[in-house]
């Protein structure tokens, strides 16, 4: 991540964790359920184009579920394709052909009633949780923080013991878990047509911050009417930072209210 994306960040997070305390409740509005599938996911861009899989009102909650980030060669790599892999994950990855620059399978977009460019749309993240038992780490060669260390690539298939909330790296090894999600994010401007989920933007996308927990709120510019809200790239838990390029990638269940802060 260079440092103009790192200033990005910045920008987006507001580091809503020292504000739990202090957030009174909104109003409930309605609420919803957007589950991914061929029609209701952006595979791997953000695009101020792309058809509203679900249309909701500023103040309405929705229960997202997303899908990990990995290809079949990775899942192929693990021993788990296809039997592990989730049926949704299967159907996208043969049905839609329209997809790239970035690699990410990101469940929406949702258009937001009223919203409109120059609008901030106020994202409160209340629950999070696992939707599949396991995660994946993988390295590949000439990439991360040790790019001419390891000249081959590696998949670990990390067992996730979600009762106790600790992922089971290895024996006697255990690391707890902390569920996010690491991009969420808003169409970018229409000029700007088709983004790649992978590097963030003005628009937020693929922010990888370990503090965007359940609890918190992020807060994000809007590019284009309705702001086109997609998340995905689950993460049960990370450092500061993807070292390898990725975390402990998983498939997530978040519940999110949303809010149109006029300009």
């Amino acid at each position: 991540m260079t440092r103009l994306q790192h200033s990005a960040v910045f920008l987006f997070v507001c580091f809503a964790p020292h504000l739990r305390a202090q957030q009174p409740a909104r109003p409930a509005g309605d609420s919803y359920q957007l589950k991914p599938s061929p029609k209701t996911a952006a595979w791997g861009y953000y695009d101020a184009k792309t058809a509203p899989a679900l249309r909701i009102k500023s103040g309405d909650t929705v229960e997202i579920q997303t899908l990990i980030t990995a290809s079949r060669e990775r899942f192929e790599s693990a021993g788990l394709w296809p039997d592990r892999v989730e049926p949704a994950w299967r159907e996208i990855y043969d049905q839609v052909k329209d997809h790239g620059p970035g690699p990410h399978m990101l469940t929406g977009p949702i258009y937001i009633e009223d919203a409109v460019p120059g609008d901030v749309l106020e994202v409160r993240i209340q629950k999070i949780r696992l939707a599949i038992p396991y995660a994946l780490n993988a390295f590949s060669p000439g990439r991360g923080f040790l790019p001419e260390d390891f000249p081959y690539e590696r998949v670990k298939v990390i067992p996730l013991d979600e009762k106790r909330m600790v992922g089971q790296f290895a024996d006697g090894i255990e690391i707890p878990l902390r569920p996010f999600f690491g991009s969420m994010g808003v169409a970018p401007p229409a000029s700007s047509g088709r983004i790649s989920s992978a590097p963030p933007w003005v628009n937020a996308g693929n922010l990888d911050n370990k503090e965007l927990v359940a609890g918190t709120t992020l807060f994000i510019p809007i590019h284009a009417r309705g702001a086109l809200f997609q998340a995905g790239d689950g993460h049960a838990g990370q450092g500061d930072g993807e070292v390898d390029i990725t975390a402990m990638e998983t498939s997530l269940v978040g519940t999110f209210q949303f809010a149109r802060k006029p300009h």
